[in-house]
């Protein structure tokens, strides 16, 4: 077996397993729907499938009993149940075992899955009364023969053969049928062939009745229940038949059925028989024009088995080229050489902007700025392929707030929204960890019992929501429980006790709130397994951190608490403003900045050495970059401050110059800057100078640090 077909494997299981466990969690809140229990049964099938055919013999015969299960339950044999979902997440955690391990057979063999081969042999043997809910109408109608249940999945588009003979006194009712077929063709690709057949001589038609029949070849995705919806209002005066005649298998799929011939769609559609078909064959001709002739069947008969016939063909080698060209998987590892390729590229074309400028050169600067301009969409379009919807993370937790509320004895949901929001693979990698200890410490310490929150009047079922959206050029991420909320007496006495506070001291609501995130804090009562040692919110701080991202809690007692994070696009290439002090230069994030205003030395020194100034009527602080950074260089007479806005406050960056814009490709720093926090990174300019990359939000967090800490945290 080719080592990157194992590979391929390896790679698509865990998302198929992932598939499978969000099925799972959806289908035990709506244990009748049979689009979930068709999305578990495919995963499963996919996964057996491709297990045996490279190679993975143990977990495709372990698949194969779980799919047994789930094929009772389609044919409405076996009811879904807590049992079965219990034993089924369980099962997808055996799988999980197996492909990280070398020696599969062993895994195939241990006690471990015998046991979970066992609970689905005995959940096998119970019938549909044995207990759950009882199976639904659309699932006995999946076990009838005619029409197997997955005819009608959500994803894969099934093909329909409808035939439908409106009865001749049709329009006194008021229907168009031509409306029907409208509304069909909007479920899918659809093939219409008229049947005229009844259509008298011209002086004998009667223009009150209808006597065209339709032929219809429908393929959706939409299932039989929608298709039989477009005939509710007539289906007591037609004559209608609506089988399936492709369940919309990929290609490759061991029940893809081979292409049928005309005589065999004939004898489907009930016009011949096989002896027609083995006669007219014998003659060597056409079998179409034969039958015609003889009379057998009419023309408009035979138009429709074609038609049949080439919209099958078509829709399977449209399924194909579909799914030869969806998507391609490529290693991360030649995404992060192509991402830095590019960031070269950017630093290059920068410089050739400069030596463009400085030359003056016409037919130069045409071209630097053509380069400019297809270097900026290489640009854009390596980042979007970096980019992944935050929802291939979101969907993990539901698994973990089940499995956590039970071992707690809690009953919590979670929701999630946003999930389509991009963000940068890297961002999101390292996001897991973080969301995981929120919600765990959310689940632990936030939601109370069902007997606390019934004394409070709550609902006994707890909601912890999981959110994303877009602000700008940042992402906001947040976390949020209806539990009892942070209390602020307990996280005073921790902090008291931990030397983080004087007991004395004063503290705004906010900066006690932000005492959680120190290490080694903690305000749980005991010490389990899952929280209480101190460990886990200053690791979510300091990945987020890391990430060059903002965290921030609010919380109200009894009610529940919030925690936002703010995170950026992208961790490679950003838009930045370039300043200059003197010599030394820097880069502010552009999506950060408000605007540039100027301030003169005179008005500068009337304010008595206080860094405030009057910006369109406010009073906005600002921060001197030449005397924080300790730059000797003399001050020009005229200076320009940067405002952003940073925890909701506005507040400026006094530099020389606003330079101009620049993309910036971001380098991390050497270990000489691994304890300053006002720098997020580093870029190289168009000379090959460097230029420092300033973080914002700590710049602004530690000058207010150093400034009110003393008189009022009193830190011991």
């Amino acid at each position: 077996m080719p080592e990157n077909s194992v590979a391929a494997y390896l790679e698509e299981a865990p998302e198929l397993l992932a598939e499978l466990e969000s099925a799972l969690l959806e289908l035990e809140q709506a244990p009748q729907d049979d689009d979930l229990i068709g999305r578990a049964f495919r995963a499963l099938h996919t996964l057996k499938g491709s297990g045996a055919m490279f190679g993975f013999e143990d977990i495709a015969s372990f698949t194969h009993q779980i799919e047994n299960a789930f094929d009772r339950v389609r044919e409405g044999k076996l009811t879904v149940s807590k049992a079965l979902i219990d034993a089924t997440l369980q099962a997808c955690d055996r799988i999980r075992t197996m492909l990280d391990s070398t020696d599969h057979s062993a895994h195939a063999e241990a006690p471990e899955t015998a046991a979970i081969s066992q609970r689905f042999q005995e959940l096998c043997q119970t019938t549909g009364e044995a207990g759950g809910a009882p199976a639904s109408s659309k699932q006995q109608q999946a076990a009838s023969p005619a029409l197997p249940a997955k005819t009608t999945p959500d994803a894969l588009p099934a093909t329909y053969r409808i035939h439908f003979k409106p009865a001749p006194h049709l329009f006194a009712s008021g229907t168009n049928p031509l409306l029907l077929l409208r509304d069909l063709e909007e479920l899918g690709t659809a093939t219409f062939v008229a049947n005229s057949d009844r259509v008298p001589p011209l002086d004998e038609i009667d223009p009150e009745l209808c006597y065209t029949a339709w032929n219809i070849i429908l393929t959706t995705s939409r299932g039989l229940d929608a298709i039989k919806d477009v005939f509710t209002f007539v289906e007591d005066d037609c004559d209608l038949r609506i089988d399936v005649i492709d369940t919309g298998s990929l290609l490759g799929d061991d029940e893809l059925p081979v292409q049928k011939r005309l005589g065999e769609i004939l004898v489907e559609r009930g016009e011949i028989t096989d002896e027609d078909v083995q006669a007219f064959v014998a003659s060597q001709r056409r079998l179409g024009e034969l039958l015609v002739q003889s009379g057998r069947v009419s023309a408009g008969s035979v138009e429709a088995a074609l038609a049949e016939q080439h919209h099958i063909a078509e829709s399977r080698r449209q399924r194909q080229a579909d799914l030869a060209a969806a998507s391609i998987r490529v290693p991360a590892a030649k995404l992060d050489t192509l991402v830095n390729m590019v960031g070269e590229l950017v630093t290059v074309q920068s410089r050739l902007n400069q030596v463009s400028s400085l030359l003056n050169h016409p037919a130069l600067i045409q071209i630097a700025e053509e380069v400019e301009r297809l270097t900026a969409d290489l640009r854009d379009s390596t980042m979007s392929i970096r980019m992944l919807p935050i929802g291939t993370i979101f969907a993990k937790f539901s698994r973990l707030v089940r499995d956590l509320a039970q071992e707690l004895g809690k009953d919590v949901t979670l929701e999630t929204s946003g999930g389509e929001t991009e963000l940068d693979k890297t961002v999101i990698e390292h996001l897991n960890d973080p969301l995981v200890h929120l919600i765990r410490n959310a689940i632990d310490h936030g939601i109370e019992s069902a007997e606390e929150r019934g004394r409070q009047g709550k609902p006994g079922t707890a909601t912890v929501r999981l959110t994303a959206r877009h602000e700008g050029a940042s992402v906001m991420v947040e976390v949020c429980d209806d539990g009892a909320g942070i209390r602020r007496n307990d996280v005073r006495r921790r902090a008291v006790e931990a030397g983080l506070i004087a007991p004395d001291a004063i503290v705004s609501d906010k900066a006690l709130l932000g005492l959680i995130f120190e290490p080694g804090f903690s305000t749980a009562g005991k010490i389990t397994h899952i929280s209480g040692r101190g460990v886990g919110l200053d690791v979510v701080k300091r990945s987020v951190d890391g990430l060059g991202g903002a965290i921030e809690v609010e919380s109200v007692e009894e009610r529940g608490t919030v925690v936002r994070m703010r995170l950026p696009l992208t961790l490679a290439i950003i838009d930045g403003l370039l300043v200059r002090i003197g010599e030394s230069h820097f880069v502010l994030p552009l999506s950060a900045i408000e605007e540039c205003v100027e301030l003169t030395l005179e008005e500068n020194r009337s304010r008595n050495g206080r860094n405030l100034a009057f910006i369109r009527g406010d009073l906005v602080p600002y921060i001197p970059l030449r005397e924080r950074f300790d730059l000797q260089d003399e001050a020009p007479r005229i200076q320009q401050i940067v405002t952003s806005r940073v925890d909701g406050m506005r507040v400026g960056i006094l530099v020389d110059q606003v330079v101009g814009q620049h993309q910036t490709v971001i380098k991390s720093l050497g270990r000489w800057f691994r304890g300053s926090e006002e720098f997020s990174g580093a870029t190289i300019l168009g000379d090959g100078r460097v230029a420092l990359i300033l973080d914002l939000p700590k710049l602004v967090r530690k000058v207010e640090r150093e400034e009110h800490e003393p008189e009022e945290v009193g830190v011991g």
